[in-house]
């Protein structure tokens, strides 16, 4: 039973645009939230892709305490709050409120970071004298008996929209949420397909990225990782690009305990394309708690494709990176092609 109110006082129906920070869950879930608000009518505000200025900023407002991307994502609140974001045309706008929501669990074995959960009260308590506005729901089915429906549909009459409307911005926001998901996986399996066409002598090195896709994809943090390897030569996949479910169900052959459901899913996308790559690469953003332990298991208990560990912290710079991954490239140049010669 959902111990949350579905039909809330419309407190907010006053906020026209809102801003959506580019960073963390952002990177999951930015379609179904895009949906979702541009389906009530509202006016949805993202700020610019993440930079050293980005994260200065963002360090400057968070206690030392944060992990690498929390303070990412607190300098792309404050790029809001100070109206740099755009809206869907590219132009700067300012925004009525931020949106926040607090994501603990979609179920059992389904937890994020407890960061997330606190990301609402982390912000408003670090930017206290900016008093920034917050629009926020909670996805806590565990505990709190409140699904991520639930939660939205609850901030959808909260904007002024009617259970009848909320329910349909959510439905749609899911559909075009599970579509984007298929685009990404079907067009990761017709890559695959199209490697595995080629013979063998001139089949591209095929590396993984695993990691969490505030890691993977944010330019800042793991745009470096990336551009290394295409300008080496190799292709690139994305563990997160793989398709969800199936990952989560096959995770269960690493690990019946695992709590989140990320690491689940990065697990259980290695271990489905590990026949179909040739190295992987987990990339992983300092100090990250779930990270720390799932990573070392996975060096630990998945063999038989060369593993590079990298962990980005704030004083990482692209030389460091670019070397280890040239290194790892011309390892794995020798094992595919057979030594120095072919490479």
């Amino acid at each position: 039973m959902s111990k949350i109110d579905l039909h809330p006082r419309a407190d907010a129906n006053d906020v026209l645009t809102i801003g959506i920070p580019r960073g963390l869950l952002y990177y999951r879930y930015h379609v179904l939230w895009r949906t979702f608000f541009e389906r009530l009518g509202k006016t949805v505000v993202v700020d610019a892709p993440s930079t050293r200025a980005t994260f200065t900023a963002g360090d400057a407002a968070s206690v030392d305490e944060c992990c690498l991307v929390s303070k990412l994502y607190m300098g792309h609140v404050l790029a809001l709050i100070d109206g740099q974001g755009l809206d869907a045309t590219g132009a700067p706008t300012p925004i009525d409120a931020l949106f926040i929501p607090s994501v603990g669990n979609l179920g059992t074995l389904k937890h994020f970071c407890t960061k997330f959960q606190a990301l609402p009260d982390l912000v408003a308590n670090s930017l206290v004298e900016r008093r920034p506005r917050i629009l926020s729901c909670l996805a806590d089915s565990l505990d709190a008996g409140v699904s991520m429906r639930d939660g939205f549909i609850a901030l959808g009459c909260r904007l002024g929209a009617r259970p009848k409307e909320a329910k349909a911005a959510f439905r749609a926001a899911e559909r075009e949420q599970a579509r984007a998901e298929e685009a990404l996986a079907h067009a990761q399996q017709e890559l695959l397909a199209s490697i595995e066409r080629l013979p063998a002598a001139e089949r591209p090195l095929t590396i993984l990225i695993a990691a969490h896709p505030y890691v993977a994809h944010d330019p800042f943090v793991g745009g470096a990782v990336e551009d290394a390897l295409r300008a080496a030569g190799a292709e690139v996949i994305f563990a997160d690009e793989f398709d969800h479910e199936r990952a989560y169900k096959k995770s269960f052959e690493f690990s019946a305990t695992l709590p989140w459901i990320v690491n689940r899913e990065i697990v259980g996308a290695i271990l489905a394309l590990h026949d179909h790559v040739d190295g992987i690469v987990i990339m992983s953003a300092f100090p990250c708690g779930p990270d720390s332990m799932t990573d070392d298991a996975i060096q630990r208990c998945i063999h038989g494709k060369p593993i590079l560990a990298l962990t980005v912290d704030a004083q990482s710079g692209t030389a460091g990176v670019e070397t280890r991954i040239e290194s790892f490239v011309d390892i794995l140049r020798y094992q595919h092609k057979g030594g120095y010669l072919h490479a």
